[in-house]
């Protein structure tokens, strides 16, 4: 029986021990895919402990982020997000409203009327010539910058294959059924700050988040998260449920394409980060997270996945290019 990491309202999200699917028996690893299926299947999230990338890892390079954030803002304004095809680069304080919405002018209302309290720096894969990474200068505390994030890029990268396989084996699947789809490594690693903020911002407007409630577009999310709180999953019932921290775990969460292709067996849950718990602060210290957006490989066409329909009439959706998908979502966004 696994752990809930989160429960409540009708919510479940399982503690997973994902050990056991790497270096277990047999039984071990069918059992443990089985729970992050159900996982997928049920909450949309999962949480994950025993993962291959190091508890000093991750400290390394949430202090590297903090270092970046540091900069003036001209100086990461340098580095700026450009285009949805991209996807590469900084992003300031309003510039990107996640929301439910698919028009860019709704978008746009909503982002006027509460911005979302973030900044973030977006990392694609290197190689890409059309595509290049918009990396800071290696000076004073951001020297190895480049080598840090690449490391960490590739070490979720490798994550991310073994979480698809372990969904391949929980489905009945060959174990290296979404191998192919994923090889390429076409995923974008974000570094996300949540700057410090007075408690009087969100009680001055209602509607105030530090990101609004969204679903997330590819196959799925690895989220690594500090100790301050504020992500909150959407329950069943429609309450949204705190996902408090755990440390040395992995949160991981299923995207829209991922629900898409398996013809909505598995969920995309909709989910916010807001004003943390507070306690007795005037201030509201800052946060910072590191979100890793897993994608299945951008010229991959993407269609309902074997067993998950019995006649081509069951098929809720039409095959779409990964690429393609991507883009319009993200479109949308900025």
């Amino acid at each position: 029986m696994e752990k809930a990491a989160v429960q409540g309202d009708g919510l479940l999200i399982p503690l997973i021990d994902f050990s056991k699917f790497l270096n277990g028996d047999e039984t071990q690893k069918l059992e443990t895919a089985k729970a992050i299926l159900k996982g997928f299947q049920t909450a949309g999230f999962i949480y994950l402990k025993n993962i291959p990338i190091t508890t000093e890892t991750r400290s390394h390079v949430f202090g590297t982020s903090a270092e970046l954030f540091k900069l003036p803002v001209d100086t990461k304004l340098s580095y700026a997000w450009t285009t949805p095809q991209a996807n590469r680069g900084y992003s300031a304080p309003g510039r990107e409203k996640v929301s439910l919405l698919t028009d860019s002018s709704e978008v746009e209302k909503v982002r006027t009327a509460a911005p979302d309290i973030k900044e973030s720096f977006e990392i694609g894969r290197e190689g890409e010539l059309d595509h290049p990474n918009h990396w800071p200068a290696e000076e004073g505390e951001l020297v190895g910058f480049k080598a840090t994030m690449t490391d960490f890029f590739d070490q979720c990268k490798a994550l991310h294959v073994e979480v698809m396989r372990a969904i391949a084996v929980g489905m009945g699947l060959e174990p290296g059924f979404f191998g192919g789809f994923v090889d390429v490594g076409d995923n974008t690693l974000r570094l996300l700050h949540y700057p410090a903020v007075n408690r009087d911002v969100f009680k001055i407007n209602p509607g105030q988040v530090r990101a609004g409630e969204h679903s997330d577009y590819g196959s799925i999310t690895l989220l690594f998260q500090d100790s301050r709180g504020g992500l909150q999953v959407r329950s069943p019932n429609g309450q949204f449920i705190d996902a408090t921290p755990i440390a040395d775990t992995c949160v991981v969460n299923a995207g829209d394409l991922l629900a898409r292709w398996s013809n909505d067996t598995i969920k995309s849950t909709i989910h916010r980060v807001v004003e943390p718990p507070h306690g007795d602060v005037d201030v509201h210290p800052p946060r910072y997270s590191i979100a890793y957006f897993c994608n299945p490989n951008f010229k991959d066409h993407i269609e309902a996945l074997p067993g998950t329909y019995a006649t081509e009439a069951d098929k809720k959706y039409d095959g779409i290019n990964s690429g393609d998908y991507l883009v319009q979502r993200l479109t949308a966004t900025y």
